[in-house]
């Protein structure tokens, strides 16, 4: 297969994965605290298949969003600082375990506090209502690292692709 279809394709189907999973929410005891399903998914996409692919999977999930009228300019921002700041860890820190669980939580303490800068509201309370759900992404994102290797494993040893 062509290098650059087999990129393009991809991309669309991490971009498809996080903007479905983006659409399903735990729900919290208090309002804010839900718990977002794209959260891990996003981390693991970054330590398996790199910053670039990414950004750009990220990209591409935040246009359909807009796209579609699920996201507004502001949830696209959040999402975006989020996005950079786990790829930027990660990219710094390696891909070890300890990197991949803690950079989830890191990145949604940075997206809540910019939110609160963004809104003028107190970004502390926006930040204590997002742990439930930084817990969560600590504690899923490795698990679905691994999964994800595994998938881009073998889809090397069907098609053939260098991994």
């Amino acid at each position: 297969m062509n290098s650059r279809v087999g990129w393009i394709t991809e991309v669309s189907l991490l971009a498809a994965f996080i903007t479905i999973t983006g659409t399903f929410k735990l729900p919290g005891i208090f309002p804010g605290t839900e718990f977002q399903l794209s959260a891990p998914l996003a981390v693991a996409i970054c330590a398996v298949f790199g910053f670039t692919k990414y950004m750009t999977a990220g990209i591409v999930s935040s246009a359909a969003g807009l796209i579609l009228g699920t996201q507004s300019l502001l949830n696209v921002g959040i999402a975006m600082i989020f996005r950079l700041t786990v790829g930027l860890i990660i990219v710094a820190f390696g891909r070890s375990w300890p990197v991949v669980a803690l950079v989830g939580p890191v990145g949604s303490a940075v997206a809540r506090l910019a939110l609160g800068g963004i809104i003028g509201k107190a970004a502390i309370p926006l930040v204590m209502a997002a742990i439930p759900g930084m817990c969560y992404t600590a504690l899923l994102a490795w698990p679905l690292t691994v999964v994800l290797k595994r998938v881009k494993i073998r889809k090397g040893k069907v098609t053939g692709d260098a991994v």
